[in-house]
């Protein structure tokens, strides 16, 4: 090691360094940028800031003739130091830096991590961080040097706070407490050293030092940034308080554990038998997968929430809940919507979280790959949906809950949970309303549970009457509910369950029971009080009343904040109530209030994130209740995606029950969240019911609709054959129908589905059809979008300089018409137009800014396609690692959006990257998947490049199989007319 910045400047790999301030100063600057040039204009301004001489330049050279003189006087070649045009520069081998040392350091350690093997890692994290002598470059000036070196600083306290992590998590709290105060002292406000210092004292058993620790930090933040500590640290010092992180040294989880399980019950009576079988299971014969099956009510939720609160400990890295919903009046959770709901509760950030469901699943297993786990899947209705949710970690845990025992699931542990028997239901009873008041009358309190059918949950409701009601007898609660009457179809076996909803139910107001029977048909988990006030066609602050009403019986549970939800039993016993004959017309009438509501919101928010050219197919209409439709602008998104599954029901609904012009408006109202979400499942399941129902009003604009914004979701989907003839049906459709502006789009979308699938004359006759149509109209934002759609089928045809006039009259246009969206579009294809022609400086500027554009916009599939266009660039410029980088992060935002196209492209870009790397097999395989994949969706311009791909990777070891992979390729670019043929040609000739 020759040069060092980890600490004071030194050079020679001893204690020698440079004298001299601005030699010092300038060595500095080429040493952060090791490997690259620094402009003499960066070097005049780390020199002498705001007042460089007239003869900055020539000191400058005088600077560096002194440097190399001083490493011919060290031993050192004078030509480490490269002189070029634009500036100076250090070519060093990575050997030769401590910063590089550090860098590839930490790396090994964070793989390490990522293998679990920790000990391995604490041990490179430390070897990385001896490295260091001080502060960064310490003792130079320069603003320009302390900035960057500030970087580094950064940097290594990062580093020490997942060294610090993985040697907690090994269990040396004791060993860190001394190195984590003193850096508390020096960093009083980075929170994460805090809390680790706090979790290290609290392993050692010093809980009081430890919350000493976070009082001396909440004062410091109090005086300093008049702010309260982070959400993290605020739950980290509450866990402290309640003596739940006195491991006393044993290895322990992550910094912050993930804890989501329910809380567990006090009064939990009557399965002691069946929760010591289950622990003693786990702790001494490790197994990974246990099943609690038995019938609705007998308290399998509750037993799997206790057995895994009393094994918690053993699973410190999280403890994770989710509702399965396998029996409910809503379909069952698909196993990607639940790893995503799972990913959710580890705190993987929404951005992260992958569209496709193979791809996600992959994600949720990698997630556990490494933790001490405890999984809890309620609510299962079949292995099926449980298999793919399986982790693959040795462990982690996963209890899993069902009403029907789960035939397929292989692995598992099974428990069939029967009803409580007497004595243990007379106990629970007793918990509840007060053992001396049960013992009293033990022949009624015997007729209360049998009358509850022996069911926890039933007897839980009835209990909760006792309790509420001091001066009842026991009795007088058995003898309600002989008189409630029976309720067979919510028996779910046992006619009692019903009797106890019943009781619970006849106790509050009328008005709530309406309210009760109404919130029944909302299909969701969760609902706020605005739902609520607009099924029952009630004031908010009358329903809010109704609601604590419902709450404080036990019939609505609060489920947070203004939100409120309905056990599955007491929804279908609200669902049968509302199902009476006598109340069929308030069912429909709630029901249509509940769809026009859901449409008005979804409404609302569509035309706030749509263009305005598309917001002419967005259902018109004003909200019947304008009080319960305003969500504010920045939240609409966040309501969406958490309200997809309800809105996805009700579209669902809305066909069944006959509501076929709600059911396609609210189709269409989701469709350009759903689409720039990525949720193209949602899209065309909605689409697709809300074509059938378009079709049964034999309304043709409504059909057209639906088979416009279905071919979008198709499109993304690479099903081009599909688009193609839809979105033909719906051009006839608008064609008869007289709709202009509907034409339009309908032809320049169809000549993007053309394009796409390799038919560019096609893409241009509709194209020019458009063009026709919209001369002489004032519409620059559909010449726009014409103009935008057209200027992608010329790159892809290899027409650069018609694409060139297209791209700046489309800039032109869009910034008319005030559309961001297109404005960014145009600027990105600007930039890979001169990309191809040739004119790289520019190009390389112009994809700069369309990428910043299209992040800051949130389109992360145009950041996709900029990125890989990117990518290109720096690998023919012979920089393939940094190409394969841009490549895999475009790879990312192609599966956050679910195109299978821009997949494909990243895929097959990103081993012709690593092929330049000289990493042949993993590029080969990698084209062969690509090949595979496009074959299947029948992607010809993909197919070519991942066969061209696999040529390269062949021709130095097999040349007749790279001919043979070369041919098929120039035969599919031939079929599309891609300008790629001629590189293929070339090839083929170089193989003779």
């Amino acid at each position: 090691m020759r040069f060092g910045i980890l600490g004071p400047l030194r050079v020679g790999g001893g204690e020698s360094t440079v004298t001299a301030g601005r030699d010092r100063i300038v060595l500095a600057m080429l040493l952060l940028r090791a490997g690259r040039l620094v402009p003499v204009e960066e070097l005049v301004d780390a020199v002498w800031e705001e007042n460089p001489p007239a003869t900055a330049r020539a000191q400058l050279q005088t600077c560096v003739s002194r440097l190399r003189r001083r490493f011919t006087e060290l031993g050192l070649a004078p030509e480490i130091i490269v002189t070029d045009p634009v500036g100076y520069g250090v070519r060093l081998a990575s050997a030769d830096l401590d910063v590089e040392i550090f860098t590839q350091g930490v790396e090994a350690a964070r793989a390490a991590v990522r293998a679990n093997r920790l000990a391995e890692a604490g041990e490179r994290f430390r070897s990385a961080l001896a490295l260091w002598r001080g502060p960064a470059l310490g003792g130079i000036p320069s603003r320009s040097v302390r900035r960057r070196a500030q970087v580094l600083d950064e940097q290594r306290l990062s580093v020490l706070e997942e060294c610090v992590e993985v040697e907690l998590h090994l269990g040396r709290a004791a060993e860190l407490i001394e190195e984590l105060a003193g850096c508390v002292d020096q960093h009083p406000l980075r929170e994460r050293l805090r809390g680790q210092l706090m979790l290290a004292l609290s392993s050692a058993g010093r809980q009081a030092d430890a919350l000493m620790v976070y009082k001396e930090g909440r004062h410091f933040f109090a005086d300093e940034l008049g702010i309260e500590p982070g959400a993290e640290l605020q739950e980290l010092h509450q866990r402290v308080l309640a003596g739940d992180l006195a491991l006393a040294g044993r290895d322990r989880g992550p910094i912050i554990a993930v804890r989501a399980l329910p809380r567990a019950i006090k009064d939990f009576t009557g399965r002691q038998d069946t929760v010591a079988r289950l622990v003693k299971e786990i702790e001494e014969d490790g197994g990974r997968i246990h099943s609690i099956d038995g019938m609705a009510g007998s308290g399998k939720t509750t037993l799997a929430v206790h057995v895994a609160t009393a094994i918690a400990d053993r699973y410190p890295d999280a403890q994770l809940f989710i509702d399965l919903h396998g029996h409910s009046t809503h379909a069952p959770l698909g196993p990607a919507a639940a790893a995503a709901t799972l990913l959710r509760q580890l705190g993987v950030p929404a951005e992260r979280v992958p569209v496709s469901s193979e791809d996600r699943l992959a994600l949720w297993r990698s997630e556990l790959a490494g933790r001490r786990a405890l999984v809890v899947l309620d609510n299962a209705v079949n292995a099926h949906q449980v298999v793919p949710l399986l982790p693959n970690g040795p462990h982690c845990l996963v209890l899993v809950t069902s009403r029907r025992r789960l035939v397929g699931l292989d692995d598992a542990r099974p428990s069939s949970l029967p009803v409580l028997d007497t004595d243990e239901a007379v106990e629970l009873l007793g918990r509840l309303a007060g053992a001396e008041r049960v013992a009293a009358e033990p022949a009624a309190a015997v007729e209360v549970v049998r009358r509850c059918g022996h069911l926890p949950l039933a007897i839980r409701l009835a209990g909760a009457r006792l309790a509420h009601r001091p001066h009842w007898r026991v009795s007088d609660l058995a003898e309600r509910l002989v008189a409630a009457g029976p309720l067979a179809e919510l028996s779910a076996g046992e006619r009692s369950v019903g009797q106890a909803f019943a009781l619970s139910y006849a106790q509050v107001s009328r008005p709530a029971q309406r309210l009760f029977r109404l919130l029944g048909l909302y299909p969701g988990g969760r609902l706020d009080s605005r739902v609520a006030a607009a099924l029952a066609e009630l004031p908010l602050g009358k329903t809010q009343d109704l609601l604590d009403e419902l709450v404080d019986a036990h019939l609505v549970e609060e489920a947070g904040a203004g939100r409120y939800r309905l056990h599955d039993l007491l929804r279908e016993f609200a669902v049968l109530l509302l199902d009476a004959e006598d109340r069929r017309d308030e069912r429909r009438a709630a029901l249509e209030r509940l769809l026009d509501h859901q449409l008005s919101v979804t409404v609302a928010i569509a035309r706030s994130v749509e263009s305005p050219g598309s917001r002419r197919t967005i259902p018109a209409g004003t909200p019947g209740r304008p009080d319960l439709v305003a969500i504010p602008a920045a939240q609409g998104r966040a309501w969406f995606e958490e309200s997809l599954s309800v809105l996805t029901a009700l579209v669902r609904v809305a066909e069944e029950e006959g509501f076929l012009a709600q059911c396609w408006q609210l189709a269409r109202a989701c469709w350009r969240l759903s689409f720039d979400g990525g949720h193209l499942d949602e899209l065309v399941e909605t689409h697709t019911i809300g074509l059938r129902a378009a079709e049964r009003l034999g309304d043709e604009a409504a059909i057209a609709v639906m088979l416009n914004y279905l071919s979008s979701a198709y499109f993304r989907l690479a099903r081009f054959p599909e688009v193609i003839q839809k979105m033909e049906v719906a051009l006839d459709l608008r064609r008869r129908l007289g709709l202009r502006s509907d034409v339009l789009s309908t032809l320049w979308n169809l000549g993007g589905a053309y394009s796409a699938h390799g038919e560019f004359r096609q893409s241009m006759a509709r194209f020019d059809e458009a063009f026709g149509m919209i001369r002489g109209l004032d519409d620059a934002y559909g010449l726009a979008n014409l103009l935008n759609n057209q200027c992608m089928t010329q790159i892809s045809w290899g027409r650069y300089d018609e694409a060139l006039r297209t791209a700046r009259l489309h800039l032109l246009l869009a910034r008319q018409a005030n559309d961001f969206q297109l404005t960014e579009n145009a600027i990105g294809h600007l930039g890979m137009i001169r990309h191809r022609m040739g004119d790289l400086a520019p190009a390389r500027r112009i994809l700069r800014v369309a990428l910043h554009l299209k992040r800051r916009q949130g389109n992360r599939f145009g950041e996709g396609e900029v990125l890989n266009e990117i990518g290109v660039m720096e690998r023919v410029a012979g920089r393939p690692e940094e190409a394969a980088t841009l490549h895999r992060d475009a790879l990312v935002a192609m599966m956050e959006m679910g195109d299978r196209i821009g997949q494909c492209a990243s895929r097959n870009l990103l081993a012709r990257a690593m092929l330049d790397q000289g990493d042949v097999a993993s590029a080969l395989d990698l084209h062969r998947r690509v090949l595979a994949d496009a074959t299947r969706l029948g992607i010809r311009y993909e197919q070519a490049r991942a066969l061209e791909g696999i040529a390269r990777c062949l021709r130095a070891t097999d040349p007749a199989a790279a001919r043979a992979h070369l041919v098929r390729a120039l035969s599919l670019f031939r079929q599309v007319e891609s300008p790629e043929r001629h590189e293929v040609e070339r090839l083929l000739a170089e193989l003779g």
